[in-house]
């Protein structure tokens, strides 16, 4: 009886890691976003009934440690942490196997590399003391926010003629006036008449808008 006792045993510790082995969590490898904009993170699952499980998405901010974002089983049994409960919102969609976040009013502080993860019970109930010790985690996702680029805007040329002198000696000086233009560095060409062209490159002087 002994001997029948540990080997059920062993055959059910093995069946355990045979499972949670065929448990996928797949994440896109990388994702942009810009400052007040939205974005969808998606993680696809395989290997159990995403139905049954309660999920979580964490994060991990350059430089720091892991922080628990949301403890998702469905749309009425679900956590959120304080910081990010009015701006985040996950979601399961079973028919294809996904949990999602979506983010909205997106911040720089929010760059980070996020991860799905599944707790290891079945059921809606789970620890939220002991969360990373009960997880399976996914690769993780890491998504930048950074401002726009501004597109190039060509620069508004203005030239300024000094007057006609009598003087032959007199030093004379013509003005060409950039402005409104991005990038902020320039490069501008200046020719006089029939003489060789000048090649002027220097950042600007007047800041674009």
């Amino acid at each position: 009886m002994t001997t029948m006792t540990i080997f059920l045993s062993l055959l059910l510790t093995f069946l355990s890691c045979v499972q949670s082995e065929e448990v996928t969590l797949i994440q896109p490898e990388a994702e942009n976003g810009h400052p007040g904009g939205s974005m969808r993170l998606t993680c696809k699952t395989s290997g159990f009934d995403l139905d049954s499980y309660a999920m979580s998405w964490v994060r991990q901010v350059p430089g720091q440690g892991l922080e628990s974002l949301v403890s998702y089983y469905s749309s009425s049994i679900n956590y959120y942490a304080p910081a990010i409960k009015d701006r985040f919102t996950a979601s399961k969609d079973t028919s294809n196997n996904i949990f999602a976040l979506e983010m909205k009013s997106l911040k720089i502080e929010d760059t980070a590399i996020y991860y799905c993860a599944r707790h290891k019970v079945s059921g809606r109930s789970w620890d939220l003391g002991q969360w990373s010790a009960k997880m399976i985690f996914g690769s993780g996702t890491q998504l930048t926010v950074e401002p726009r680029q501004k597109s190039i805007v060509k620069p508004k040329l203005s030239a300024f003629y000094p007057p006609k002198s009598s003087s032959k000696d007199a030093v004379q000086a013509a003005v060409c006036l950039a402005s409104d233009f991005f990038p902020k560095d320039i490069s501008l060409q200046l020719a006089f008449g029939d003489k060789p062209k000048a090649d002027v490159t220097r950042p600007s002087v007047l800041k674009p808008d």
